[in-house]
């Protein structure tokens, strides 16, 4: 029997007697045993495995450059990010930009805008643009996600910039995906979102721009940013399509484009999790699974 043969063998067997992600746990494991990490390996992980929790945090700062594939630097370079963050930090209170009750969302994006030379000294606090919007949004998610501040901050900043230079002008194509391959799974869905004339305004710049912040619950959310943040931007349009496909009947009830997003903006919290399950096998159904070896 071959190594890849027993291993399925293994994670079906695992799967049946309550253990699923055994197996895949184990291949992390071996991959963050290596002294300097292959980030092609970890990144082909994170698109054919959720990350367990427990190890989540950490795949993301590196994958997102934070810390680097060397492990053996790493609290070398997590105390300069910690220092990092203080010195910003403390600038913006000698300036009384910032105080104690200045809500902490809006200290990260005070932080981000003096670092990236965006800061007015006299400007209050107000969104100058969209990316402030998103970093607010990404912040208040990641704020659910991380319990510590400083990982927060670096996690928004860096998320944020990996959306930005890597996926900051596909809105438009995620969306002509979206009606594609909602087209195939559900034609008739097409049909009533055209007739009611709300196909073109649905809430994509939450869905595909924010990716979903708002819009699924933090503990549902991680799943699908493991895939962004390994590279993967299509998972946002499956997503979509699998909310669609979930709350079938009761889109096809509503008949004009303002109930229909209204619905969509808030759809209820208590069946994320199988959303994003469904949402993820549409994706590996219609682009694949990475073949790399683990």
């Amino acid at each position: 029997m071959s190594e890849d043969t027993q291993r399925n063998f293994r994670s079906v067997y695992y799967e049946k007697v309550g253990f699923r992600g055994v197996e895949e746990k184990k291949s992390l494991e071996i991959l963050l045993k290596d002294e300097r990490w292959d980030i092609e390996k970890l990144c082909t992980f994170c698109q054919r495995f959720p990350l367990p929790s427990m190890y989540r945090i950490l795949v993301w700062k590196v994958l997102l450059g934070i810390l680097p594939p060397h492990q053996e630097t790493h609290p070398e370079v997590m105390v300069y990010r910690r220092q990092q963050y203080d010195d910003v930090h403390h600038a913006l209170e000698v300036i009384r930009l910032i105080h104690e009750s200045t809500p902490k969302t809006e200290v990260f994006l005070y932080m981000y805008q003096l670092e990236t030379g965006k800061l007015s000294r006299s400007q209050k606090y107000t969104l100058q643009e969209p990316q402030d919007e998103l970093f607010l949004a990404v912040a208040d998610t990641m704020e659910e996600m991380v319990d510590d501040d400083v990982d927060c901050y670096w996690l928004t900043k860096n998320f944020v910039h990996h959306l930005d230079t890597k996926f900051k002008d596909l809105q438009q194509q995620l969306q002509k995906g979206f009606e594609h391959y909602l087209n195939i799974e559900d034609s008739r869905l097409v049909t009533h979102l055209k007739t009611c004339g709300a196909l073109d305004k649905l809430p994509y710049n939450m869905w595909f721009r924010r990716c979903f912040t708002g819009c699924l619950p933090p503990s549902s959310l991680q799943r699908v940013w493991d895939k962004l943040v390994s590279g993967s931007c299509k998972i946002l349009l499956f997503v979509a399509i699998e909310i669609l496909l979930t709350f079938k009947m009761k889109v096809m009830a509503l008949n004009n484009t303002e109930s229909i997003n209204e619905f969509l903006e808030k759809i209820p919290e208590d069946n994320t999790d199988p959303i994003v399950n469904k949402a993820i096998d549409l994706w590996h159904k219609h682009c694949g699974i990475p073949a790399h070896s683990l």
